[in-house]
């Protein structure tokens, strides 16, 4: 019997890697993609960017406006990815199987979740700059609504897991709605919650960067100012400073993730 279900699944993933191979070959024939062409350009493009993408003397007189670009990007990808979490909240709580007040309620909190989630943030700075333009606020709206959408459903999943069992033991009390909430849903699930919007905070940094380029605001517009002027210098020390803050952020955010978990 186990023979047969290892079997199955040999016999599952082989036609689905198959399947696969048969739609990255028809990708490759409509595209005209030259596969040759593309690997045996690697070390030219190596090349090329050991030769001309570094930070020279000249870049480094523009670190005063690339760090101040750079906070601004933080910033604002801090106060959306916290503005969206409290929201998030909300919107998991009523639509959480174990804390949700109705189902009419459930159903609207998850399908608006999904719809959110589903959605790039990169689509939504596209959708919202018909509305407010190139401005700062375009990409908040967009970081903001992208975090909603991913924190509701993390706040949905972690509430289900960690909490049932000290709801059903506080409604047997005869609690409250609300003390329910604030004394069993909340603390019990607040590390993870911490963790999710740690992680969104990270992944919203890194989207920020797409975001300025579409929207001409934060580090993400710099870099293309200075890469569409042919300032490849100061578009590589660009790049150095946002990974550089990327590693730091991300190794202060499993530092906290292993404190309070």
């Amino acid at each position: 019997m186990q023979g047969n279900f290892f079997a199955v699944k040999r016999r599952n993933s082989m036609m689905y890697g198959v399947l696969l191979l048969v739609l990255t070959l028809v990708a490759i024939i409509i595209t005209e993609y030259n596969v040759v062409k593309g690997f045996t350009s690697i070390p030219k493009a190596i090349d090329w960017a050991i030769s001309n993408f570094y930070p020279n003397e000249k870049a480094m007189k523009r670190l005063p406006d690339i760090l101040d670009k750079l906070v601004e990007t933080v910033l604002i990808s801090i106060a959306a990815t916290t503005v969206a979490a409290v929201f998030a909240l909300i919107a998991a709580i009523l639509g959480s199987n174990t804390t949700g007040v109705n189902g009419i309620f459930g159903y609207f909190s998850r399908g608006i979740a999904t719809l959110f989630r589903n959605i790039d943030v990169a689509a939504w700075s596209m959708i919202l700059l018909l509305s407010f333009g190139q401005s700062v606020l375009t990409g908040y709206f967009a970081l903001f609504f992208g975090s909603f959408g991913f924190l509701t459903r993390a706040f949905m999943e972690s509430i289900d897991e960690v909490s049932s069992s000290s709801v059903e033991a506080l409604k047997a009390t005869g609690a409250g709605y609300l003390s329910i909430i604030c004394q069993s849903v909340i603390p019990a699930s607040m590390p993870q919650f911490l963790s999710w919007i740690l992680f969104m905070v990270e992944t919203n940094i890194r989207h920020a960067t797409l975001i300025g380029i579409l929207t001409g605001t934060g580090i993400g517009f710099l870099f293309s100012l200075y890469y569409k002027s042919l300032n490849y210098s100061a578009a590589s020390l660009i790049v150095i400073v946002i990974v550089l803050t990327i590693l730091v952020i991300e190794y202060v955010s499993n530092y906290v993730r292993r404190v309070i978990l």
